[in-house]
């Protein structure tokens, strides 16, 4: 059996209760005729209000980060039981934005992936290459370290985390990587998983690189391209519910 596509919204850092209210409403209506996965991921101050939004839809509640540490002396982090009392399903780790502007490094990011699998909480686990690393011809390298450390430190679970290829260069710029292009670094994910892991296919890989109303159906008919991880249209109900209806196709 084919698995379902799986969107999934990452809000960064946007958001208001009364906007999060409109945006979430518009979606529960918006949605019921999905035939894929679907979560928004949500700042922190916001996962109680959403908790209850979602209450009652498939819509799944996702976290921006999560923490390496169970508890303690931490200030400003959120752990993985903090989130699952929250209900929530999914944490992104290691986007490029925390990669770049928290100094956060592979090995964290691995780490940060097991903290959210230790509590049944399933991983993004976020890769993708900066235009200069592309322009080098570094984009293999650079995504297959990225995963392998991630894979060193969870291979006994790997098949059960989402990865989410995010070229750094397509994040908010309004450039996207071509179907073609994307499906290549897909591929090579796939087959670095499959040699951890006999579930390979098992796991999603997402395409994170300003996926978007008018380009969704092209990126998501490519053969190893499972879902997209959204910025920017996320926050805007008709053209997020557009990139679910590609994805439910």
């Amino acid at each position: 059996m084919t698995k379902k596509k799986l969107i999934a919204g990452n809000w960064k850092m946007n958001g208001t209760l009364e906007a999060n209210d409109a945006l979430m409403r518009a979606l529960v209506a918006g949605m019921k005729q999905a035939r894929c996965d679907v979560a928004v991921c949500v700042p922190a101050p916001y996962l109680a209000q959403v908790q209850m939004l979602r209450h009652g839809s498939t819509i799944d509640l996702g976290a921006q980060d999560v923490s390496a540490h169970e508890q303690g002396a931490y200030t400003g982090e959120v752990s993985a039981k903090m989130l699952r009392e929250f209900g929530v399903r999914y944490a992104i780790v290691g986007h490029s934005e925390r990669r770049q502007y928290h100094g956060e490094s592979d090995a964290l990011v691995a780490d940060k992936a097991k903290a959210a699998l230790a509590s049944g909480i399933t991983p993004i686990v976020c890769v993708g290459e900066t235009l200069a690393e592309r322009e080098a011809g570094q984009t293999a390298d650079v995504v297959k370290r990225q995963l392998a450390s991630v894979i060193h430190v969870n291979g006994h679970c790997i098949s059960e985390i989402v990865v989410a290829y995010e070229p750094v260069w397509a994040i908010g710029t309004g450039k996207t990587a071509t179907p073609e292009q994307a499906q290549e670094v897909h591929a090579l994910l796939r087959k670095q998983l499959g040699a951890a892991t006999a579930h390979a296919e098992r796991v999603h890989i997402l395409y994170g690189g300003s996926m978007n109303a008018a380009n969704a159906a092209s990126l998501l008919a490519q053969p190893d391209i499972d879902g997209g991880l959204i910025g920017g249209a996320s926050l805007k109900a008709p053209d997020f519910l557009q990139i679910i209806a590609a994805a439910s196709a």
